[in-house]
């Protein structure tokens, strides 16, 4: 397979990654407020490169920028996350992300068996997730009971590529592999604020840019 030239962004990525986490580790606020955006331009750029294969979808490459400037916003806002506004526009600018993803996945996916076993799968998993937290969430519950609805979908319309004509297995695989990280990213995020604090928690930050870096370089593999 080409290798394709946002791949060589991936070096650059898991060096800026590895030292912020091991700044949020340190409590270094102030390299943290550098190297979060630096990270995350990084993932953009990843996306915009797909400009410059012959083939791609113009949906899905404008649809993974649009999400990830949102998520951008969100990484800003989070890095404030101990005021409770800033914690809050940051879940809205992820959820819109997700709100994002879930779109593109959707109009270039097609519900299949797979899907619904997939369905399935997250379903329970987001009611033992609620189950997990709801006892802490006090005035967050609606907020935090959406966001679960829609990184679940997010999950199960990446899963749904799987049946797209024109796509293949492997770029499939970094589509729902994108989506999953990202969930799981999530996952942590919510277990460490809501149900027990958890010392390593900023380890999520590898799950979550790992995923954002795979759905971004999955908009440079579309083929005609």
């Amino acid at each position: 397979m080409t290798m394709k030239p946002a791949i060589y962004l991936i070096p650059f990525l898991i060096v800026t990654v590895g030292f912020l986490i091991r700044w949020e580790f340190s409590g270094n606020r102030k390299n943290i407020h550098f190297i979060k955006p630096v990270s995350t331009i990084l993932v953009i750029l990843a996306a915009l490169f797909s400009l410059l294969e012959p083939y791609w979808n113009t949906t899905y490459t404008f649809g993974v920028i649009v999400g990830l400037v949102f998520s951008m916003g969100g990484d800003i806002a989070l890095m404030f996350q101990e005021d409770k506004k800033a914690f809050r526009i940051g879940l809205v600018l992820f959820l819109l992300a997700h709100i994002v993803y879930t779109a593109i996945f959707t109009i270039i996916g097609h519900f299949s068996g797979l899907s619904a076993i997939c369905a399935l799968v997250v379903l329970l998993l987001g009611l033992g997730i609620y189950w997990m937290i709801q006892s802490n969430l006090g005035s967050m519950k609606g907020p935090v009971i959406a966001y679960i609805v829609i990184i679940s979908l997010m999950v199960i319309q990446a899963v749904s590529v799987f049946s797209s004509p024109g796509i293949d297995d492997f770029h499939a695989l970094m589509m729902v592999s994108g989506a999953v990280l990202f969930y799981i990213s999530d996952v942590i995020l919510a277990a460490n604020r809501f149900w027990r604090p958890w010392k390593y928690n900023r380890i999520s930050l590898a799950f979550y840019y790992s995923g954002q870096m795979l759905i971004a370089l999955s908009a440079s593999y579309f083929v005609r």
